[in-house]
């Protein structure tokens, strides 16, 4: 769709990337690679937003994501198996010139390797997920030579942020994730850091001094109570990976304490609309967009 090959078009273009430490390197790729492997949804999510997975995807992992079902469903894309566990036989029978992975896989990066170039990028908490976003779509536009695209896609997103922002002015948040029954409190180093870094809602589930990046931390729900945050943010990760009978989020929270507090009172507790998309696609630009959406349609609607 927007392909643009250029006369001496260049055999390959070196890239900056993850390696299996998740340390920046300098990566050669192959230009217009014409065979790509997807281990990670927000690469993929990348692609198809540029207009250059159609086709090329010779292999996937498993998604439930509906945007991108597509490539999933499509019988002449291979099954890859998931973002965690890739099958190594598998993308080495689709024969890639070009993998991607997110940091479920960094610890295959090494084996992948041997197959094909490995596209590692992640989000860094530290930039925010919307400058995140523009560096990696700006890294996957080079190996195509669709560099000018990435200011058409981003385009809305830092005004979007900054109508979120100045409704979280000075108002407090508990950020967490229901899990297995629990809630873990999320801090502002890993998943939907959004909220409090970018957003700029106050996360005071953050000193609860704990490792809060990947999973967060099992709070007791007094944690909460004791803490009476003006909202309370919560992403279902049982139903972002389709746990078979989990309990839902809401049953999960709205329990005799949590109903205590002045976010339960006031109808601010926001249960995350898309939580697949938060969990598993955090990086995309169609994921930053539903994510917006998801906060935008509870505090802006």
């Amino acid at each position: 769709m927007y392909k643009r090959q250029a006369p001496s078009a260049p055999e390959t273009v070196t890239i900056t990337s993850l390696n299996a430490d998740k340390e920046a390197v300098e990566l050669e790729v192959p230009y217009d690679p014409q065979r790509i492997a997807i281990l990670d949804m927000a690469s993929l999510d990348i692609l198809d937003a540029l207009g250059v997975a159609g086709g090329r995807v010779v292999g996937s992992a498993d998604t439930s994501l509906d945007y991108l079902q597509s490539y999933v469903t499509d019988e002449n894309v291979a099954n890859l198996g998931t973002i965690k566990t890739a099958d190594l036989e598998a993308v080495m029978a689709a024969q890639p010139d070009v993998i991607f992975i997110g940091g479920r896989l960094a610890k295959s990066y090494d084996a992948l390797s041997e197959i094909a170039p490995v596209v590692y990028l992640a989000t860094d908490s530290e930039l925010g997920v919307v400058e995140s976003v523009r560096q990696n779509a700006a890294t996957i536009a080079s190996m195509f030579g669709l560099e000018d695209k990435v200011d058409e896609l981003m385009a809305g997103f830092d005004a979007r942020i900054q109508t979120l922002a100045d409704f979280a002015a000075d108002k407090t948040a508990v950020v967490g994730m229901c899990t297995s029954g629990g809630f873990n409190v999320l801090g502002n180093d890993g998943r939907c850091s959004i909220i409090g870094r970018e957003i700029g809602f106050e996360n005071i589930g953050v000193d609860a001094d704990i490792d809060t990046s990947t999973h967060g931390n099992e709070a007791s729900f007094e944690f909460v109570v004791e803490k009476n945050p003006d909202y309370i943010f919560v992403m279902d990760r049982d139903a972002a990976i389709q746990t078979d009978g989990a309990q839902l989020a809401q049953e999960i929270m709205e329990n005799e304490l949590v109903m205590g507090t002045d976010a339960y009172k006031n109808g601010n507790i926001v249960y995350l609309a898309h939580p697949a998309v938060w969990y598993t696609a955090e990086g995309g630009i169609t994921a930053l967009d539903i994510m917006l959406q998801d906060l935008e349609s509870k505090l802006l609607g």
